[in-house]
């Protein structure tokens, strides 16, 4: 049967794709993390939904790719399906479901819908990192935010804090305020497209001492962003073209 791994963007109908709406309605069955089960049956309330909870990825899958050999099935990411998101763990264990059709089908992540609340951060190259270390090792993680740093990259931060990591935002920032400028223009954006939506454009010393959550996505400027019209902006430069 059928494995659909759906991004359904940030938790709004208004911001999920057509592809995503109706990969759902052909789905008996839709799968998630609790948190994302509650968004979605907001939307769907008729559908049948199972879940699990956090660092249950893999057996969330599982459940989905047994549920699919006899169903059409969607399992549901926020944001992207393959960003931080099932659609690899959903091809690297099909070896084990081979009459399964699995359909990756992708959804606006939050580095693109919370830049559109800001403004437009990322016209230019931009970097993508979660500071979570749950999958991935601290001294990586550093690692990757000094490169982004020293490249001038505007960089985006998922996973920014949680109660095991108060002072991950404080670390990528003093790694940042190496190679850039106090008054790097930066923003966050906390709970895109659901109810409680806030967000703020900041400088990079003030977002240093700014208190942030899972449900935070950050933006770091490189040196040419800028405020245009109380808009975070990284021109391209199509003018000196």
């Amino acid at each position: 049967m059928k494995l659909y791994v759906v991004g359904f963007g940030a938790g709004n109908r208004e911001g999920m794709t057509i592809a995503a709406h109706e990969a759902i309605l052909r789905s008996e069955l839709i799968v998630g993390y609790t948190k994302y089960i509650e968004i979605v049956s907001k939307i769907y309330p008729d559908k049948k939904y199972a879940f699990t909870g956090m660092k249950q990825e893999r057996e969330r899958v599982e459940l989905a790719l047994e549920e699919a050999q006899h169903k059409i099935v969607s399992i549901v990411c926020s944001g992207d399906s393959q960003l931080y998101a099932m659609a690899s763990l959903a091809i690297e264990l099909s070896k084990n479901y081979p009459d399964t059709d699995i359909e990756i089908v992708p959804g606006v992540t939050a580095a693109f819908s919370g830049g559109a609340v800001l403004g437009s951060p990322m016209t230019h190259d931009f970097v993508v990192i979660s500071l979570s270390d749950l999958l991935t090792p601290m001294e990586k993680i550093r690692k990757r935010l000094r490169c982004a740093a020293e490249g001038d990259f505007v960089t985006v931060l998922y996973n920014p804090s949680s109660k095991k990591r108060v002072d991950y935002l404080k670390i990528a920032c003093d790694i940042f305020l190496e190679y850039r400028n106090l008054d790097t223009v930066c923003g966050y954006v906390k709970n895109i497209g659901r109810e409680g939506q806030e967000s703020r454009i900041l400088t990079l010393a003030e977002l240093r001492e700014t208190d942030v959550d899972m449900f935070t996505t950050v933006f770091i400027g490189n040196s040419e962003t800028r405020i245009i019209d109380g808009k975070m902006v990284t021109p391209r430069g199509y003018r000196n073209v």
